[in-house]
């Protein structure tokens, strides 16, 4: 299990998240077995993702961040619950490009031009929605953009992967900054410079520093009152009855067309790889059941 801790700047209007993701990073890894640039490129979209949606205030509700780049990432889907669980995948894992001049991965070239588009389930008759540009494909620099066009919330995100040389997960984590109202443009300067001079959320994880550390380097100066630590995991939430639902929902139409010329059908589940495979009988009792829906 990964942990995230909650705290603000009780003599500010200022509040953070910081997680540790690097276990669920790997997990993804693992399961869509990502080369370099596509595993930093997901591991920071599952990073945020999992803090927004710990941030919500319905238990049942969920949070998708998807990233609609034109680079050879292609798309970056996750979607996290409101403990922070999350999962994801994106189109193109064997995506792998040359270092950038300053030695980093390049995840802005693998994800290109396009959009972010956030989908919040809080448990209203329809989901939240929204949509921005993206800034670089960066994600961390990206996200900031649609805390303040989207939400009107002014932020700062740090996200950060540091692959091994084994290509194994060596550390992953970030943190999202967000200003209330109230917030002073003095409280505003030094919290930039603290950002500024704390560097790279990776170069502080492979210190040894704490979260605790970390929130407290991010807001070096101001009085920190720490409200919450919890943990979160890569979790997918499918099984044999999901699908079967999916199934019917597809129509009887397009079920009988899939009997007539399959004799056993495979389905894998994008977020975690897992296969459901049904026979030829399954499907006919499926049929039955979108009959007399």
């Amino acid at each position: 299990m990964d942990t995230r801790i909650r705290a603000i700047a009780a003599d500010a209007a200022i509040q953070i998240t910081a997680v540790d993701s690097t276990q669920t990073v790997e997990r993804a890894r693992c399961i869509h077995r990502t080369l370099p640039t596509a595993t930093a490129a997901l591991g920071r979209t599952l990073t945020i993702c999992s803090i927004m949606g710990s941030q919500l205030k319905v238990d049942d509700g969920s949070v998708t961040v998807q990233i609609k780049g034109n680079g050879p990432l292609g798309s970056i889907v996750c979607v996290s619950d409101a403990e922070g669980n999350v999962r994801g995948y994106l189109q193109n894992p064997a995506c792998d490009l040359p270092l950038r001049p300053d030695g980093k991965l390049n995840v802005g070239a693998g994800v290109g031009q396009g959009y972010v588009m956030v989908i919040k389930d809080i448990g209203l008759k329809d989901p939240v929605t929204g949509t921005t540009v993206l800034v670089n494909g960066e994600i961390a620099e990206d996200m900031t953009r649609y805390f303040a066009e989207s939400e009107q919330i002014p932020s700062a995100c740090a996200l950060g992967v540091l692959v091994d040389t084994d290509q194994s997960v060596r550390h992953a984590g970030g943190y999202l900054v967000q200003l209330m109202p109230g917030c002073t443009d003095t409280d505003i300067a030094r919290l930039e410079e603290n950002i500024q001079n704390a560097g790279a959320i990776t170069a502080m994880l492979s210190r040894g520093m704490h979260l605790r550390e970390i929130i407290a380097t991010v807001l070096q100066g101001f009085t920190v009152e720490f409200l919450e630590e919890s943990s979160f995991e890569y979790r997918c939430n499918c099984n044999q009855d999901k699908v079967m639902r999916a199934l019917i929902s597809m129509g009887p139409k397009e079920l009988q067309k899939l009997i007539d010329e399959e004799n056993q059908m495979e389905i894998t589940c994008q977020f975690c790889d897992q296969v459901y495979r049904f026979s030829k009988d399954q499907m006919q009792r499926i049929l039955d059941q979108a009959l007399h829906k």
